[in-house]
Protein backbone atom coordinates (compact mmCIF):
# COMPACT_ATOMS: atom_id res chain seq x y z
CA UNK A 1 0.00 0.00 0.00
CA UNK A 2 1.41 3.39 -0.93
CA UNK A 3 2.53 5.60 1.95
CA UNK A 4 0.33 8.50 0.84
CA UNK A 5 -2.92 6.54 0.68
CA UNK A 6 -4.13 7.26 4.22
CA UNK A 7 -3.16 10.98 4.19
CA UNK A 8 -4.97 11.42 0.87
CA UNK A 9 -8.02 9.71 2.34
CA UNK A 10 -8.06 12.28 5.18
CA UNK A 11 -7.52 15.20 2.78
CA UNK A 12 -10.46 14.02 0.68
CA UNK A 13 -12.66 13.90 3.77
CA UNK A 14 -11.65 17.46 4.75
CA UNK A 15 -12.43 18.74 1.25
CA UNK A 16 -15.84 17.11 1.29
CA UNK A 17 -16.72 18.42 4.75
CA UNK A 18 -15.85 22.06 4.01
CA UNK A 19 -17.31 21.92 0.52
CA UNK A 20 -20.62 20.55 1.76
CA UNK A 21 -20.87 23.36 4.34
CA UNK A 22 -20.50 26.04 1.63
CA UNK A 23 -22.69 23.99 -0.65
CA UNK A 24 -25.62 23.75 1.78
CA UNK A 25 -25.46 27.35 2.97
CA UNK A 26 -25.39 28.76 -0.57
CA UNK A 27 -28.21 26.44 -1.74
CA UNK A 28 -30.42 27.53 1.15
CA UNK A 29 -29.59 31.19 0.52
CA UNK A 30 -30.50 30.82 -3.17
CA UNK A 31 -33.74 29.13 -2.14
CA UNK A 32 -34.67 31.91 0.30
CA UNK A 33 -33.78 34.78 -2.04
CA UNK A 34 -35.39 33.30 -5.15
CA UNK A 35 -38.45 31.84 -3.46
CA UNK A 36 -37.79 28.35 -4.85
CA UNK A 37 -38.78 25.76 -2.21
CA UNK A 38 -35.81 23.94 -0.68
CA UNK A 39 -37.37 20.60 -1.67
CA UNK A 40 -37.00 21.62 -5.34
CA UNK A 41 -33.48 22.99 -4.80
CA UNK A 42 -32.51 19.74 -3.08
CA UNK A 43 -34.07 17.48 -5.71
CA UNK A 44 -32.48 19.24 -8.67
CA UNK A 45 -29.47 21.56 -8.27
CA UNK A 46 -28.06 19.95 -5.14
CA UNK A 47 -28.75 16.43 -6.42
CA UNK A 48 -26.96 17.16 -9.70
CA UNK A 49 -23.85 18.25 -7.86
CA UNK A 50 -23.84 15.51 -5.23
CA UNK A 51 -24.34 12.75 -7.82
CA UNK A 52 -21.45 14.01 -9.96
CA UNK A 53 -18.97 11.59 -8.29
CA UNK A 54 -21.26 8.60 -8.93
CA UNK A 55 -21.73 9.62 -12.56
CA UNK A 56 -18.02 10.12 -13.16
CA UNK A 57 -17.01 6.85 -11.53
CA UNK A 58 -19.74 4.70 -13.14
CA UNK A 59 -19.32 6.18 -16.62
CA UNK A 60 -15.55 5.86 -16.56
CA UNK A 61 -15.78 2.31 -15.19
CA UNK A 62 -18.16 1.40 -18.05
CA UNK A 63 -15.71 2.89 -20.55
CA UNK A 64 -12.87 0.80 -19.09
CA UNK A 65 -15.01 -2.35 -19.05
CA UNK A 66 -15.34 -2.61 -15.25
CA UNK A 67 -19.09 -3.13 -15.56
CA UNK A 68 -19.41 -4.73 -12.13
CA UNK A 69 -18.07 -1.55 -10.58
CA UNK A 70 -20.44 0.54 -12.74
CA UNK A 71 -23.58 -1.27 -11.59
CA UNK A 72 -22.33 -1.76 -8.04
CA UNK A 73 -21.50 1.91 -7.59
CA UNK A 74 -24.80 3.25 -8.94
CA UNK A 75 -27.04 0.75 -7.13
CA UNK A 76 -24.90 0.74 -4.00
CA UNK A 77 -25.02 4.54 -3.86
CA UNK A 78 -28.81 4.52 -4.11
CA UNK A 79 -29.02 1.96 -1.30
CA UNK A 80 -26.50 3.88 0.80
CA UNK A 81 -28.32 7.18 0.23
CA UNK A 82 -31.67 5.76 1.28
CA UNK A 83 -30.63 3.32 4.00
CA UNK A 84 -27.51 4.68 5.65
CA UNK A 85 -27.70 8.43 5.00
CA UNK A 86 -31.41 9.21 5.17
CA UNK A 87 -32.04 6.48 7.74
CA UNK A 88 -29.23 7.81 9.92
CA UNK A 89 -30.38 11.43 9.58
CA UNK A 90 -33.93 10.47 10.60
CA UNK A 91 -32.58 8.63 13.66
CA UNK A 92 -30.94 11.87 14.76
CA UNK A 93 -34.01 14.01 14.11
CA UNK A 94 -37.51 13.19 12.88
CA UNK A 95 -38.38 14.91 9.59
CA UNK A 96 -41.86 16.32 8.89
CA UNK A 97 -43.27 15.43 5.47
CA UNK A 98 -45.53 18.36 4.68
CA UNK A 99 -44.62 19.11 1.09
CA UNK A 100 -46.93 17.29 -1.36
CA UNK A 101 -44.00 16.98 -3.75
CA UNK A 102 -42.55 14.28 -1.46
CA UNK A 103 -45.01 11.74 -2.90
CA UNK A 104 -44.26 12.66 -6.51
CA UNK A 105 -40.50 12.63 -6.04
CA UNK A 106 -40.77 9.40 -4.11
CA UNK A 107 -42.81 7.99 -6.99
CA UNK A 108 -40.08 8.90 -9.50
CA UNK A 109 -37.54 7.12 -7.31
CA UNK A 110 -39.68 3.97 -7.04
CA UNK A 111 -40.53 3.94 -10.76
CA UNK A 112 -36.83 4.20 -11.62
CA UNK A 113 -36.04 1.23 -9.38
CA UNK A 114 -38.90 -0.87 -10.77
CA UNK A 115 -37.96 -0.08 -14.36
CA UNK A 116 -34.35 -1.06 -13.67
CA UNK A 117 -35.49 -4.43 -12.34
CA UNK A 118 -37.80 -5.04 -15.31
CA UNK A 119 -35.22 -4.21 -18.00
CA UNK A 120 -32.53 -6.23 -16.19
CA UNK A 121 -34.47 -9.51 -15.99
CA UNK A 122 -32.74 -10.78 -19.15
CA UNK A 123 -29.37 -10.32 -17.45
CA UNK A 124 -28.18 -7.40 -19.57
CA UNK A 125 -28.67 -3.63 -19.49
CA UNK A 126 -28.57 -2.65 -23.16
CA UNK A 127 -28.50 0.79 -24.81
CA UNK A 128 -32.24 0.45 -25.49
CA UNK A 129 -32.81 -0.21 -21.78
CA UNK A 130 -30.63 2.79 -21.02
CA UNK A 131 -32.76 5.02 -23.21
CA UNK A 132 -35.87 3.92 -21.29
CA UNK A 133 -34.17 4.84 -18.02
CA UNK A 134 -33.10 8.20 -19.45
CA UNK A 135 -36.70 8.89 -20.46
CA UNK A 136 -37.68 8.63 -16.79
CA UNK A 137 -34.88 11.05 -15.93
CA UNK A 138 -36.02 13.54 -18.59
CA UNK A 139 -39.60 13.35 -17.30
CA UNK A 140 -38.26 13.94 -13.78
CA UNK A 141 -36.46 17.08 -14.97
CA UNK A 142 -39.54 18.27 -16.84
CA UNK A 143 -41.68 17.80 -13.74
CA UNK A 144 -39.32 20.00 -11.71
CA UNK A 145 -39.19 22.57 -14.51
CA UNK A 146 -43.00 22.71 -14.71
CA UNK A 147 -43.30 22.99 -10.94
CA UNK A 148 -40.87 25.90 -10.92
CA UNK A 149 -42.76 27.58 -13.79
CA UNK A 150 -46.03 27.28 -11.87
CA UNK A 151 -44.41 28.86 -8.82
CA UNK A 152 -42.93 31.81 -10.71
CA UNK A 153 -45.12 32.24 -13.77
CA UNK A 154 -43.79 33.59 -17.05
CA UNK A 155 -44.93 37.23 -17.17
CA UNK A 156 -42.52 40.13 -17.62
CA UNK A 157 -42.95 41.41 -14.07
CA UNK A 158 -41.79 38.09 -12.62
CA UNK A 159 -38.90 37.95 -15.07
CA UNK A 160 -37.82 41.44 -13.98
CA UNK A 161 -37.97 40.35 -10.31
CA UNK A 162 -35.88 37.28 -11.08
CA UNK A 163 -33.37 39.48 -12.88
CA UNK A 164 -33.00 41.61 -9.77
CA UNK A 165 -32.69 38.52 -7.60
CA UNK A 166 -29.98 37.07 -9.86
CA UNK A 167 -27.81 40.08 -9.14
CA UNK A 168 -28.14 39.57 -5.38
CA UNK A 169 -27.28 35.89 -5.35
CA UNK A 170 -24.09 36.01 -7.42
CA UNK A 171 -21.98 35.51 -4.28
CA UNK A 172 -24.12 32.52 -3.31
CA UNK A 173 -23.62 31.00 -6.76
CA UNK A 174 -19.83 31.39 -6.45
CA UNK A 175 -19.79 29.59 -3.09
CA UNK A 176 -22.19 26.97 -4.45
CA UNK A 177 -19.80 26.20 -7.31
CA UNK A 178 -16.73 26.25 -5.05
CA UNK A 179 -18.45 24.00 -2.53
CA UNK A 180 -19.53 21.59 -5.26
CA UNK A 181 -15.99 21.53 -6.66
CA UNK A 182 -14.53 20.69 -3.25
CA UNK A 183 -17.15 17.98 -2.70
CA UNK A 184 -16.54 16.36 -6.08
CA UNK A 185 -12.75 16.71 -5.91
CA UNK A 186 -12.62 15.42 -2.35
CA UNK A 187 -14.81 12.47 -3.30
CA UNK A 188 -12.49 11.58 -6.17
CA UNK A 189 -9.47 11.59 -3.84
CA UNK A 190 -11.38 9.57 -1.27
CA UNK A 191 -12.51 7.00 -3.84
CA UNK A 192 -9.04 6.45 -5.27
CA UNK A 193 -7.37 6.08 -1.88
CA UNK A 194 -10.21 4.02 -0.43
CA UNK A 195 -10.28 1.69 -3.41
CA UNK A 196 -6.53 1.14 -3.04
CA UNK A 197 -7.13 0.07 0.56
CA UNK A 198 -9.96 -2.28 -0.43
CA UNK A 199 -8.01 -3.85 -3.29
CA UNK A 200 -5.08 -4.37 -0.94
CA UNK A 201 -7.44 -6.28 1.34
CA UNK A 202 -8.62 -8.46 -1.59
CA UNK A 203 -12.29 -7.42 -1.72
CA UNK A 204 -14.12 -8.39 -5.00
CA UNK A 205 -14.96 -5.63 -7.50
CA UNK A 206 -18.75 -5.89 -7.11
CA UNK A 207 -18.50 -5.74 -3.32
CA UNK A 208 -16.15 -2.76 -3.60
CA UNK A 209 -18.66 -0.99 -5.82
CA UNK A 210 -21.61 -1.73 -3.55
CA UNK A 211 -19.88 -0.73 -0.33
CA UNK A 212 -16.68 1.30 -0.24
CA UNK A 213 -16.95 3.06 -3.62
CA UNK A 214 -20.71 3.55 -3.15
CA UNK A 215 -20.09 5.03 0.29
CA UNK A 216 -17.29 7.22 -1.06
CA UNK A 217 -19.37 8.60 -3.91
CA UNK A 218 -22.33 9.05 -1.53
CA UNK A 219 -20.29 11.14 0.89
CA UNK A 220 -21.48 14.39 -0.72
CA UNK A 221 -25.07 13.34 0.00
CA UNK A 222 -24.09 12.27 3.52
CA UNK A 223 -22.27 15.47 4.43
CA UNK A 224 -24.92 17.62 2.74
CA UNK A 225 -27.72 15.79 4.57
CA UNK A 226 -26.01 16.10 7.95
CA UNK A 227 -25.16 19.75 7.39
CA UNK A 228 -28.66 20.60 6.15
CA UNK A 229 -30.37 18.73 9.00
CA UNK A 230 -28.10 20.23 11.65
CA UNK A 231 -29.09 23.68 10.41
CA UNK A 232 -32.80 22.82 10.32
CA UNK A 233 -33.16 22.43 6.54
CA UNK A 234 -34.70 18.95 6.65
CA UNK A 235 -36.63 19.38 3.41
CA UNK A 236 -33.38 20.11 1.56
CA UNK A 237 -31.89 16.86 2.89
CA UNK A 238 -34.91 14.76 1.90
CA UNK A 239 -35.22 16.40 -1.52
CA UNK A 240 -31.54 15.78 -2.17
CA UNK A 241 -31.77 12.06 -1.36
CA UNK A 242 -34.93 11.48 -3.42
CA UNK A 243 -33.50 13.37 -6.39
CA UNK A 244 -30.06 11.78 -6.09
CA UNK A 245 -31.53 8.26 -6.06
CA UNK A 246 -33.58 8.94 -9.18
CA UNK A 247 -30.43 10.21 -10.88
CA UNK A 248 -28.31 7.29 -9.62
CA UNK A 249 -30.62 4.84 -11.35
CA UNK A 250 -32.21 6.63 -14.30
CA UNK A 251 -29.37 8.98 -15.31
CA UNK A 252 -26.19 7.16 -14.30
CA UNK A 253 -27.12 3.61 -15.30
CA UNK A 254 -29.01 4.90 -18.33
CA UNK A 255 -26.01 6.87 -19.60
CA UNK A 256 -23.48 4.18 -18.65
CA UNK A 257 -25.37 1.54 -20.63
CA UNK A 258 -25.01 3.73 -23.72
CA UNK A 259 -21.25 3.61 -23.24
CA UNK A 260 -21.12 -0.16 -22.75
CA UNK A 261 -23.67 -2.93 -22.29
CA UNK A 262 -23.85 -3.80 -18.60
CA UNK A 263 -24.16 -7.48 -17.60
CA UNK A 264 -26.43 -7.87 -14.58
CA UNK A 265 -25.28 -10.55 -12.14
CA UNK A 266 -27.68 -12.84 -10.29
CA UNK A 267 -26.56 -11.18 -7.08
CA UNK A 268 -27.93 -7.87 -8.34
CA UNK A 269 -31.22 -9.34 -9.53
CA UNK A 270 -31.97 -11.43 -6.45
CA UNK A 271 -30.30 -9.48 -3.66
CA UNK A 272 -29.16 -5.91 -4.41
CA UNK A 273 -32.16 -4.73 -6.45
CA UNK A 274 -34.79 -6.12 -4.04
CA UNK A 275 -32.95 -4.58 -1.08
CA UNK A 276 -32.85 -1.23 -2.88
CA UNK A 277 -36.57 -1.36 -3.67
CA UNK A 278 -37.42 -2.42 -0.10
CA UNK A 279 -35.54 0.47 1.53
CA UNK A 280 -36.93 3.02 -0.93
CA UNK A 281 -40.45 1.68 -0.39
CA UNK A 282 -40.04 1.96 3.37
CA UNK A 283 -39.09 5.63 3.09
CA UNK A 284 -42.12 6.50 0.95
CA UNK A 285 -44.50 4.37 3.05
CA UNK A 286 -43.32 5.80 6.38
CA UNK A 287 -43.45 9.35 5.03
CA UNK A 288 -47.00 9.04 3.78
CA UNK A 289 -48.60 7.11 6.64
CA UNK A 290 -47.47 9.39 9.46
CA UNK A 291 -46.93 12.66 7.58
CA UNK A 292 -43.42 12.54 8.98
CA UNK A 293 -40.38 10.32 9.11
CA UNK A 294 -40.11 9.42 12.80
CA UNK A 295 -36.87 8.51 14.56
CA UNK A 296 -37.94 4.90 15.14
CA UNK A 297 -38.72 4.58 11.42
CA UNK A 298 -35.24 5.87 10.66
CA UNK A 299 -33.86 3.18 12.97
CA UNK A 300 -35.77 0.50 11.03
CA UNK A 301 -34.46 1.83 7.71
CA UNK A 302 -30.90 2.03 9.04
CA UNK A 303 -31.10 -1.48 10.52
CA UNK A 304 -32.31 -2.81 7.16
CA UNK A 305 -29.28 -1.26 5.46
CA UNK A 306 -26.90 -2.75 8.04
CA UNK A 307 -28.51 -6.17 7.55
CA UNK A 308 -28.12 -5.79 3.78
CA UNK A 309 -24.39 -5.01 4.06
CA UNK A 310 -23.94 -7.89 6.50
CA UNK A 311 -25.62 -10.21 4.02
CA UNK A 312 -23.27 -9.03 1.27
CA UNK A 313 -20.20 -10.15 3.17
CA UNK A 314 -21.85 -13.31 4.53
CA UNK A 315 -23.30 -14.63 1.26
CA UNK A 316 -21.18 -13.12 -1.52
CA UNK A 317 -17.63 -12.78 -0.27
CA UNK A 318 -15.47 -15.27 -2.10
Amino acid sequence: MQQYTLPLFIVGLIFITKGADWFTESAVSISQKSGIPKMIIGATIVSFATTAPEFAVSAYAAYLGHTGLTVGNAVGSAICNAGLILGGVIVLRSIPVEDSSFLKRGAFMIVSALLLIVVSIDGMLTPVDGILLLVVFVVFLYYNYRLQSLLFGTNEEVNEELGEISNSISKDVVFFVLGAALVVGGSRILIDSGTDIAMWLGVPEMIIGLTLVAFGTSLPELITAISATRKGHNDLAVGNILGANTMDIALILGASSLISELPIQNQSLYYDFPAMLLIMGMIVFFGLTGRKLARWEGAVILATYIAYVGGLFFFYMQ
